[in-house]
């Protein structure tokens, strides 16, 4: 089954496949979680360290405007003032009641012997008797109506004493709202502790959002159906898995339907990559497992999804590791465990997704783990036609576009590369200056897909009709095969790295193949380089992808499906891919495996041989018409080889 990874567009036009992340600090994303109240920012320190830091700034700047009040205005013993007046030394001053301000002619020294002064305070004592006024009037002293130093208001001293605690506090609500924006509060700011995050509004993503998964849907209503009734399961005595692992090539949607199964059952959803726990610091990993799963039990019930497993989920053993090998095993460790706390009454289901599911930890897939796996397979051809059309929804259609000749035109393909292909497709219509895709454009942007855009090359004229021959060979091979894929298209024009392209496709999806069936995969493969021999005895390198595939069938029937008398019915070779060649297998079998082989190719390569000598005047015709044309349709080259056409199933 197969839904691909942007199949669940929403109804209402707008995509959003990945669930928003609440913060950096954590890896993981959440959708239909609860929302909470948007946290209040608080001054660093509170209140109570604002006002004594203002308190501290207000005393001190009281004893800083004391001190400087006091200097250049001493007040000197009223025996000081006389003297400077019967010295003839005393400008003006001014009096109010017994208390005089003056200032001097020049400046004296002060009588405790701390500097010169020259503005000066006294206080004339009410018992003196010294006719002051006669004195200072021979001595035209001005007495003015005003006082000699000007002193401040009491409220511009207070504004003066408390600009400093005005200053500070505007700093200090600008470094709040800087520590505030700054993700995790600041370099030395405390996780915040784990709760609800803000997640995902609008519509969520439901099964009818999807399409190829009727095999998969009734799987996963399993767990709708708990996640809406658990108090039935409970009075069974039944639990629910402790995990289901959605294990399929990359592409086919694991994603999308974990996503569905909360939209489904409308429960919140957590979501983050297996990879997000990794990090060179032990330790942390495990820390962000026990908050990711501590989350979702505060919000069950909920789906916790962890995506491509396998990057942490790997088989432990033998490898003594250090640093992120140890943090590996540690968040494994932490997961496992975290599973072995759920009773099935918290609500949670877990659920994981991988490509690989044979290199799992065997502890993840026992029985009260993830003791439940779902094969998420590429889409038949109805469960393609059902996936363009969710992703042509907002796509204008010309009234010639026939979903279904698409659908049957991309066997194997998931719905990924079926969302690739819509959307190249109104691309291509877009630079076309259409008003609408056609089926030209769709069938355009498939071979894009699927062999890469064409290129402006220009070929020698020699090397062009070779590769006209080399097309023409796999072409014919392919119309002559008994049980071969019927003929699509075949084209000199340069597409990737091919110089030309001959595409064959079924009428209808194949689960399993003949011995037959592959031996003419085979014969087909090899009727290019069996061409350019026939004609032009030569060997060219136009022929290495298809060498490769060749080599990729033979291995195949002789060493994993059995289909050598010699090698016996047994697997010689791994099918892993990624397994070390030759491990599994002892010297003597793998050597019966490469004879075999080469037998299998040497035969089929004969078979070309002598099939394209047989037909060498269609193999010319063929051939002339793609040097006229460069392109011919199915129709266009089964007329031109004069072969008639098998009937199709459509």
């Amino acid at each position: 089954m197969g839904t691909g990874a942007e199949a669940g567009r929403r109804r209402t036009g707008v995509a959003n496949p990945v669930p928003p992340r609440d913060r950096t600090g954590r890896p993981w994303r959440s959708e239909g979680a609860p929302v909470p109240p948007t946290p209040r920012k608080r001054m660093p320190g509170g209140w109570i360290g604002l006002v004594l830091a203002a308190l501290a700034v207000y005393l001190i700047a009281s004893l800083l405007l004391s001190f400087f009040n006091g200097v250049g205005e001493p007040t000197i013993p009223y025996t000081e003032f006389s003297k400077q007046v019967a010295a003839g030394n005393v400008s003006k001053i001014y009096s109010e009641g017994n208390a005089i301000q003056g200032r001097l002619k020049q400046k004296a020294p002060a009588p405790d012997g701390e500097g010169d002064y020259t503005a000066f305070k006294t206080q004339r004592p009410a018992f003196a008797d010294d006719r002051l006024w006669d004195e200072l009037s021979r001595q035209q002293v001005t007495v003015t109506a005003q006082p000699v130093v000007q002193e401040r208001s009491i409220l511009a001293n207070l504004l003066i004493a408390l600009a400093p605690m005005a200053l500070l506090v505007l700093l200090w609500v600008f470094i709040a709202r800087r520590i505030g924006a700054t993700p995790g509060g600041g370099m030395f700011a405390p996780e915040p502790p784990p709760g609800p995050v803000e997640s995902e509004q609008g519509k969520r993503t439901t099964f009818e959002d999807i399409a190829g998964i009727e095999e998969v849907e009734a799987e996963l209503n399993d767990v709708v159906d708990f996640l809406k009734n658990p108090q039935a399961y409970g009075r069974m005595g039944a639990r629910m898995p402790g995990g289901l692992l959605l294990a399929g090539p990359p592409g086919t949607g694991k994603t999308l339907l974990a996503r569905a199964v909360a939209g489904e059952a409308d429960v919140p959803f957590f979501s983050a990559s297996a990879s997000e726990f990794f990090e060179m610091i032990v330790g942390v990993g495990a820390s962000r497992v026990r908050e990711l799963f501590a989350e979702a039990r505060e919000a069950a019930p909920a789906i916790l999804f962890i995506d491509e497993i396998d990057t942490i989920g790997r088989a432990r053993g033998g490898e003594a590791g250090l640093g992120a090998h140890d943090e590996r095993e540690q968040a494994l460790n932490q997961i496992l465990g975290e599973m072995d706390g759920f009773t099935g009454s918290e609500g949670v289901v877990v659920i994981a997704a991988t490509n690989r599911p044979d290199v799992l930890d065997p502890a993840l897939t026992r029985p009260g783990r993830f003791d439940r796996v779902v094969q998420v397979s590429p889409p038949d051809r109805d469960g393609r036609e059902a996936i363009l059309r969710i992703h042509t929804r907002e796509i204008p259609l010309a009234d010639d576009v026939d979903l279904s000749r698409i659908a049957a035109a991309t066997p194997g393909m998931t719905g990924a590369e079926l969302a690739k292909l819509a959307n190249e497709a109104a691309l291509l219509a877009v630079r076309r200056k259409k008003s609408a895709v056609t089926q030209s454009d769709l069938f355009a942007a498939l071979e894009r897909v699927q062999l890469g855009a064409e290129r402006a090359l220009v070929m020698p004229e020699e090397e062009r009709r070779r590769t006209a021959y080399h097309e023409s060979g796999h072409a014919l091979l392919g119309m002559l095969q008994p049980g071969a894929d019927p003929l699509r298209k075949v084209t000199i024009v340069p597409r990737g790295r091919a110089p030309g392209v001959a595409i064959s496709t079924p009428d209808a999806d194949r689960y399993a193949y003949t011995e037959e069936y592959l031996r003419g995969r085979i014969v087909g493969s090899l009727g290019g380089m069996a061409a350019e021999h026939v004609v032009f005895d030569v060997i060219t390198t136009g022929s290495e992808s298809d060498l490769e595939q060749v080599t990729q069938l033979a291995r195949g029937m002789v060493g994993r499906w059995g289909m050598s008398q010699r090698v016996g019915r047994l697997t010689a070779i791994p099918g892993d891919a990624h397994e070390p060649y030759g491990l599994t297998a002892a010297p003597a079998t793998l050597d019966a495996v490469d004879h075999e082989m080469r037998r299998i190719v040497d035969e089929c390569y004969e078979s070309a041989c002598r099939q394209l000598r047989d037909n060498r005047d269609r193999l010319d015709a063929l051939a002339e018409a793609l040097l006229t044309h460069e392109t011919l349709d199915e129709e266009a080259a089964y007329r031109a080889a004069g072969i008639a056409r098998p009937t199709q199933d459509t």
